[in-house]
């Protein structure tokens, strides 16, 4: 079986090392850049099997270390380390393709949790993708009154309107409408669009159905994304 090599893109060495430490005890391998042009240079190396990133780094930043990670693999685990923990923060993230989102002081038992969980969701390691099955049929239409989604080639329409989304407000989309008339708990959405366990205490989802909402249902009628008070959302194209 291949090893787990996790990539530490980290400036602060008291935190690179410590994560290092605990990482090797758990039975990872360990890859450690300390700026973005480091971190950049490890990762096309190949064989990395997430990557844990600082957002404040010399060199190349953190955003911009995973805008170039998102531009060429949209596979590989990334979760991004910092102090800055606003909500505006952690969309921004995520919006570019992170996974997950941590606040540093950061507990070091719950981090180790969420990569265990993004691992088992992975593929395989950058530079090393398994051969999977058939994708998402480009003649297949995920629909509802007039909105249609299309998963193998991205595109999405309302009354024949072509509208655009970023990544995470499709994948959201996409579940909802893979579970049309079904109320989904904001665990099972962080679950399936993000890839990571609900905690209790991130807003995340709501945020981004008030996007897809903008997008998808404003100017639009009927109203298709409901909220389930106390439980979460449903998308059906009749109250």
């Amino acid at each position: 079986m291949s090893e787990t090599t996790i990539l530490v893109v980290e400036d602060e060495r008291k935190i690179a090392r410590l994560l290092q430490i605990e990482l090797e005890s758990e039975g990872y391998a360990v890859n450690l850049a300390p700026d973005g042009v480091e971190g950049w240079a490890s990762y096309k190396a190949g064989g990395i099997s997430l990557v844990l990133l600082d957002v404040m780094l010399p060199g190349i930043s953190g955003v911009d270390l995973l805008q170039r990670i998102r531009a060429v693999d949209a596979e590989t685990p990334v979760i991004m380390l910092t102090a800055k923990g606003s909500v505006t923060d952690k969309v921004t993230g995520l919006d570019l393709g992170a996974n997950d989102y941590v606040t540093k002081p950061f507990d070091m038992e719950e981090l180790l949790a969420r990569i265990r969980v993004l691992l088992r969701k992975a593929p395989s390691t950058n530079g090393t993708q398994a051969a999977g099955g058939p994708g998402p049929d480009p003649d297949e239409w995920l629909c509802a009154a007039d909105l249609r989604l299309n998963e193998a080639t991205r595109q999405v329409e309302r009354a024949g309107q072509e509208i655009v989304l970023t990544q995470r407000e499709f994948d959201l989309l996409a579940v909802l409408l893979r579970h049309k008339r079904l109320v989904l708990g904001r665990e099972q959405l962080l679950n399936q669009v993000w890839g990571f366990e609900y905690t209790g205490n991130t807003n995340v989802v709501d945020v981004y159905i008030r996007y897809v909402r903008k997008k998808v249902d404003e100017g639009f009628s009927p109203e298709l994304i409901h909220t389930v008070r106390g439980v979460g959302y449903v998308l059906r194209d009749a109250t």
